[in-house]
């Protein structure tokens, strides 16, 4: 940490434009989970007078092995409250399985964090992972709930490593789509893997839930066509196991396109509903992995809800959702209030899968508040 400190004695940004990147891997080497690794200025800025930065930091792999994980963060300028700055981990919806679809490498990262300009103005610090094998070499463990969690997690202690953001140890995880999933296995693992933190609450937009059910509702439309592309081909590199036992031969090609494609714009992610894919109108699969292992106890082992929920946690689903179907979710968000848990619903009439996390903000970041603040958690529980 002592090169960062030296640089960031400057103020941050101009410290940077003298500084360049920073490079302390032998430093980080051995100072475990959230270290600092490299620190650079985040392409596209944040919003208003905010500092923002792309980070890499350390992190732990599922098999226990040390790994590092790319991300972004953000904060206001001017001094930290007493106590320090309340965390936000965002956990980002699909991007991509392969290095290039980080979306700390993006464009507009800030502009895929709604309300962020309003969640700075509240005082938190934004911390946003991109998970390992996103901007990594290596590929990237897609809906393998123990690396997202380990990956917000230690973006977490990496907020609070960093000079000058005046994080605090507490915070709540909000996450769609994928990042749902994340958020919900962060919740989980928080306790046992990061005691130093304490998380007040899980915010999870579209979550993928069952993944089997929710693959096998998926199967033949063109986002399941694309999102199971990514699975297969991130799977099939994690555990050695061929694709070909699952992919026509002749969809090979297109499936090696379409898992190398990454989703860089929320129009983007949106377009992938409506645009005309490769693999939509030709035979995709030969053996439906739901029922084909070792696909089908991958989807199990990484189905959330199989340990407590570790938060209170927070639900928002759009009720015209075709890719995370509502009554899958409703299912899910039960089977947590039969264990206890407690858990609000938000229903989105008539919103989609691409905005449910824009659509539930200004709701979201008022529940986070009060978790923050320490009001009793509401139910939706029966």
């Amino acid at each position: 940490m002592r090169i960062i400190a030296l640089c960031l004695r400057l103020a941050v940004k101009a410290a940077f434009a003298l500084c360049g990147f920073i490079g302390i891997a032998e430093e980080a080497a051995a100072e475990g989970p959230g270290s600092i690794i490299r620190v650079w200025p985040l392409e596209g800025g944040g919003p208003g007078n905010s500092e923002a930065f792309r980070i890499l930091y350390r992190s732990t792999g599922p098999n226990g092995q040390p790994i590092e994980v790319s991300g972004a963060i953000y904060w206001n300028l001017g001094p930290a409250p007493a106590g320090g700055r309340n965390v936000i981990a965002w956990a980002h919806p699909t991007s991509g399985v392969v290095q290039a679809c980080a979306p700390s490498l993006m464009p507009d990262n800030a502009g895929m964090i709604w309300g962020l300009a309003n969640i700075l103005a509240k005082g938190y610090v934004v911390v946003a992972t991109d998970y390992p094998g996103l901007g990594t070499p290596g590929i990237h463990p897609y809906l393998i709930g123990i690396s997202e969690a380990h990956a917000v997690l230690d973006s977490v202690r990496a907020a609070r490593n960093l000079p000058h953001t005046g994080a605090s140890n507490r915070f709540a995880v909000w996450g769609h789509s994928q990042g749902g999933h994340a958020a919900l296995y962060t919740g989980e693992l928080a306790a046992s893997y990061a005691p130093d933190l304490k998380l007040v609450g899980v915010a999870a937009a579209a979550p993928a839930t069952y993944l089997a059910e929710l693959f096998d509702a998926d199967k033949a439309t063109a986002t399941g066509k694309e999102l199971t592309a990514m699975t297969i081909y991130s799977w099939s590199k994690l555990y050695n196991t061929t694709a070909t036992a699952l992919v026509e031969p002749g969809a090979m090609g297109p499936f090696e396109k379409m898992a190398h494609d990454c989703i860089e714009s929320v129009a983007e992610f949106k377009a992938i509903n409506d645009a005309e894919k490769p693999l939509q109108t030709e035979k995709f699969l030969k053996a439906d992995p739901t029922e084909t292992e070792p696909w089908r106890g991958i989807m199990l082992k990484n189905t959330p809800g199989q340990a407590p929920a570790g938060a209170p946690v927070l639900i928002a689903q759009g009720t015209a959702d075709t890719t995370v179907h509502p009554n899958i979710t409703k299912q899910f968000g039960e089977a947590l209030c039969k264990q206890g848990a407690r858990v609000d619903f938000i229903w989105l009439k008539g919103v989609s899968h691409t905005f449910a996390a824009r659509d539930s903000a200004r709701q979201t970041l008022g529940w986070i508040g009060d978790r923050f603040r320490g009001a009793p958690a509401p139910s939706s529980c029966r």
